[in-house]
C-alpha cells in the first residue's frame, strides 16, 4: 500500500512537503514517481526517483522548485515543493513501477511515463491560493 500525505491549503509562493510511505517491503526495488491531476485534466508527471535515490528526474514546470527523495531505510518518498504556483493545484499521487531491475544500471533508472507505474496510492490535494 502506498499512502500519500502532506496536501493542504497554502498561498502562493509557499512551500508544502508530501511524502508517501510503503508499507511493501521491496520498496527499495520499486523506481518510485510523483503525479498530479489538475481540475478537468489528465494525469501528469511530476518526479521520479530511481531504486537507489541516485538519478531524478522532473517535469520541466517543477524543475528547479521541487526535489525528490527517498529513504529507503523508512520505505519513504517525498516531494519537498518550494515557490508553488496556483497552477501547482492538483491531487498529488504517488506510485510506483515495480517492475524488476537488476545490476548498477537498473539502480539508476527513471521512468517518466505513467502508463508504466503500476501501483498507485490513493493521492493528496494540494491548493494554492493566488
Amino acid at each position: 500500500q502506498l499512502q500519500a500525505s502532506g496536501g493542504g491549503l497554502v498561498q502562493s509562493g509557499d512551500s508544502l512537503r508530501l511524502s508517501c510511505a510503503s508499507s511493501e517491503g521491496t520498496f527499495s526495488s520499486y523506481i518510485m514517481g510523483w503525479f498530479r491531476q489538475a481540475p478537468g485534466k489528465e494525469r501528469e508527471f511530476v518526479a521520479a526517483i530511481s531504486r537507489n535515490g541516485g538519478r531524478t528526474s522532473y517535469a520541466n514546470s517543477v524543475r528547479g522548485r521541487f526535489t525528490v527523495s527517498r529513504d529507503n531505510t523508512k520505505n519513504t518518498v517525498d516531494l519537498q515543493m518550494n515557490c508553488l504556483k496556483y497552477e501547482d493545484t492538483a491531487v498529488y499521487y504517488c506510485a510506483a513501477d515495480r517492475r524488476s531491475g537488476i545490476g548498477a544500471a537498473a539502480m539508476l533508472a527513471l521512468n517518466t511515463a505513467i502508463a508504466e507505474y503500476d501501483y498507485w496510492g490513493q493521492g493528496t490535494l494540494v491548493t494554492v491560493s493566488s
